[in-house]
């Protein structure tokens, strides 16, 4: 962990504003039972909290893309009139299926692409203009790359991990 970013647990759950994760459909069990879910869930609700209306989402090692698919329909479900989705993984099967399954997705309001990528390349170019949400597996944060935690930091505003982790960029540890 860098100086420039902070630790934040799960937030506590006081969006009543919001439509319960609940309500996204297709898929949503899936998403549901992904311990970021929730994180996620929250994140988005605050950023329309802050009249955002549109969203930046990137998933490092995003596998067949559901979670980041779901995200984005959340995020539509939420009101967000633009959503940009980016997955990243460095298998090729991983990311025909991501492809796929976006292909299904009817929702003009919705732009994702996949990409077939070295990680720490993909998130070093994410950088340039970095994501509202990042997502990732926590084996990230320390162990599988050297430097990949500060990869991720710079790739965009908050970072979202499994178990329970997230980085918020920008602030003093």
């Amino acid at each position: 962990m860098t100086a420039r970013m902070k630790w934040v647990g799960a937030p506590s759950g006081s969006a009543n504003h919001t439509r319960p994760a609940s309500s996204v459909t297709a898929g949503s069990r899936v998403a549901q039972s992904d311990p970021r879910w929730p994180r996620i869930a929250s994140a988005l609700a605050d950023l329309r909290e802050r009249h955002r209306h549109s969203v930046r989402i990137v998933d490092a090692d995003c596998a067949c893309g559901t979670l980041l698919i779901e995200a984005a329909r959340y995020a539509r479900v939420l009101g967000f009139t633009a959503i940009e989705g980016h997955g990243i993984d460095g298998a090729p099967t991983m990311i025909g299926r991501s492809r796929a399954a976006a292909t299904r997705l009817h929702e003009p309001a919705i732009g994702l692409t996949f990409e077939l990528a070295d990680m720490a390349q993909a998130l070093a170019r994410e950088a340039d203009f970095p994501a509202d949400i990042v997502l990732c597996h926590d084996r990230h944060g320390e162990g599988d790359q050297p430097g990949i935690g500060g990869l991720l930091a710079a790739a965009g505003d908050l970072v979202i991990g499994d178990p329970v982790s997230a980085v918020t960029r920008g602030q003093a540890a």
